[in-house]
């Protein structure tokens, strides 16, 4: 049985689209690195679309549409371009609606904080209510621990740590921050990946 030929034409349009690392395109597509980069020297492929993939992942954003498929009648490089700036605009489109939904609930987590803060002795008092009957105190102890000051300082150190990412996150994820726009998707997940080890 004669083993399936990797798909060279499609290799060698995300290799210029340069919007995906080598590794990630020899994953893709079954073949080692290594053989991508024989393949693109002895060819003399370039790595040369990638600003132009940027500026076009950017332009799909803004426009907040995707331009209909121009069929044979695109120049090969207009193709892959379209390709991979669609590609980037998904990605980038996913990350936006995660940081939403993550700035929501840490909205929604300093909000009881608040509400816990303003609250304390009531909530201490209801505490000592409920656990009189607390023989080792171990459970009244974790109780008040968790409404006390260095418990509300650390979880609010906590959560405006995470705004911060989450409005760094934000910022890049809508190309806000020019010295931000350059970071490619990988970067941007490596920071979502951090972000979801903190909370």
């Amino acid at each position: 049985m004669t083993a399936k030929q990797p798909d060279w034409e499609a290799i060698e349009r995300a290799y210029r689209a340069g919007a995906l690392s080598i590794r990630t395109i020899a994953e893709r597509f079954g073949v080692s690195d290594t053989a991508i980069r024989k393949k693109a020297k002895a060819l003399n492929w370039a790595r040369d679309l990638s600003d132009q993939v940027r500026k076009e992942v950017r332009s799909k954003l803004v426009r907040g549409e995707v331009r209909n498929h121009q069929g044979a009648n695109c120049e090969p490089d207009a193709e892959i371009i379209e390709e991979a700036a669609e590609e980037g605009a998904q990605v980038v489109r996913s990350h936006r609606r995660d940081i939403r939904k993550a700035t929501s609930l840490a909205n929604l987590l300093m909000d009881d904080l608040l509400t816990t803060i303003k609250h304390r002795e009531e909530i201490e008092d209801e505490i000592e209510r409920d656990t009189a009957d607390d023989q080792s105190g171990f459970r009244r102890s974790a109780m008040l621990g968790a409404v006390s000051l260095p418990s509300n300082a650390k979880t609010l150190f906590q959560l405006s740590s995470a705004m911060k990412n989450l409005q760094v996150l934000e910022r890049t994820a809508f190309g806000l921050d020019d010295k931000e726009q350059s970071k490619d998707a990988d970067e941007l997940s490596q920071l979502m990946d951090e972000l979801s080890k903190e909370a």
